[in-house]
């Protein structure tokens, strides 16, 4: 792999605001993995069936999908720090619910069934919110750094989420076996309470989006029109969304780490963390050691790398083994990230920056709930082993079918 040294790659954390934001989108994204893993983990402990993790991403996915195109036309419209502000707030409040659901006193009045209920109908909500506030956190950046700054700022961006992931992910099993589950969810209330707190120093954007002769049908109709009528982009989200949605394996991992591999809450989080480690691994030696070509080639060998990953943790009963195998997964998708990052942040136009956020929201982020599901799915109907070798193999079928159909993307050069 060509690569060289960029002395400017933390050029854009010298803008005051974008350093601000970083915090700000470091504790906001702690907080939101560390709801997802310890909703897994209580769900799991509850039912004793990840068909309920399952059906969690259905929950989330349902909105997040049905919501993203017109969230966009909202965004593109909208003042993008007030929107975020008002989404991390929205957030505080279905944390709070979860608190409440947790409670010894609610949990001694309420059946199992109706506490699972309750879960999925809070994560429904947070579907709604991460319609808007994903798709939100992304279009913003461009009003923080100067243009020639983006790429830089679309690593730097991504490194956060991931180092917030990891974070969220690892303290969460930490902090259920040291206060247990309900405290863990009043320090995530707090993390939120803080994020939203830095963003507000964040001075208003103006809005770059506003013609009052145009209807949010024919608004959302050119942002769709945009991507698909960009073939590298409709390529990178293509095989995004197909790999993603057959190769997570997030949805099992509480099932075997309960019933194959025998670990502790600890090895839990740090296993379900394993993933965004190898991404973020990647994606900081990529921005300070870019890729000077065949970037499009080589994102498509490391899909089907993640895929080969994703057999081997389905075929472990090793704890190392398995970790190890996710750890690479993540290094493999951390190009993945980059490549399809900077392809968003380079080819959209500002006044759809919203738009074109939320149609890629649409497609690869709600990917992960409805991989989620699907995950949860193919086990009731093959078994955890067979149900995630299944998908590993599926994401390598994705790989060799993009490979000779979408030769834009495998030539593409940046």
């Amino acid at each position: 792999m060509s690569l060289s040294f960029n002395s400017d790659a933390l050029a854009p954390l010298k803008e005051k605001e974008f350093k601000l934001y970083i915090i700000c989108r470091f504790i906001y994204i702690m907080a939101l993995r560390m709801v997802g893993t310890v909703v897994a983990y209580e769900l799991f402990h509850l039912t004793q069936s990840s068909f309920a993790i399952g059906l969690v991403g259905l929950s989330e996915f349902v909105p997040v999908f049905s919501l993203a195109l017109y969230a966009g036309h909202v965004i593109d419209k909208s003042e993008k720090r007030t929107l975020l502000l008002k989404g991390m707030i929205a957030y505080g409040f279905c944390v709070l619910l979860l608190i409440i659901c947790t409670l010894p006193s609610t949990q001694s009045k309420l059946s199992t069934h109706w506490l699972e209920y309750c879960f999925y109908a809070i994560i429904f909500l947070t579907g709604v919110i991460r319609a808007f506030a994903g798709p939100v956190s992304n279009a913003i950046i461009a009003q923080l750094v100067p243009r020639e700054k983006l790429p830089f700022a679309a690593n730097i961006s991504s490194s956060t989420w991931l180092i917030g992931s990891i974070t969220g992910h690892a303290s969460a099993g930490f902090l259920i076996a040291g206060v247990g589950v309900n405290k863990t969810f009043m320090i995530v209330l707090v993390y939120i309470i803080t994020a939203a707190t830095i963003l507000s120093f964040i001075k208003k954007k103006p809005i770059l989006y506003a013609p009052k002769d145009i209807g949010a049908w024919d608004s959302v109709k050119q942002g769709l029109n945009f991507v698909f009528t960009n073939k590298i982009m409709l390529g990178a989200i293509s095989l995004d969304l197909f790999a993603v949605l057959f190769g997570g394996a997030v949805a099992m991992i509480p099932e075997f780490s309960a019933t194959i591999l025998h670990i502790s809450p600890i090895g839990f989080g740090w296993l379900t963390a394993a993933t965004d480690i190898g991404s973020i691994t990647t994606i900081i030696m990529l921005t300070f050691f870019p890729m000077r070509s065949k970037q499009g080639r080589r994102m498509l060998m490391a899909v089907a790398g993640f895929g080969i990953c994703i057999i081997t943790f389905g075929l472990s009963s090793v704890y190392l083994l398995s970790f190890f195998a996710l750890l690479l997964s993540g290094i493999c998708d951390g190009i993945s990230v980059i490549v399809r990052g900077t392809i968003l942040q380079l080819t959209t136009p500002d006044e759809m920056r919203g738009r074109v956020s939320s149609v890629n929201s649409m497609f690869i982020n709600s990917s992960n709930e409805l991989g989620q599901f699907e995950s949860g799915f193919a086990r009731q109907a093959l078994g955890a082993v067979p149900s995630v070798v299944f998908g590993g193999c599926m994401t390598l079928l994705v790989v060799v079918v993009t490979w000779f159909k979408a030769p834009a993307l495998k030539n593409m050069e940046y």
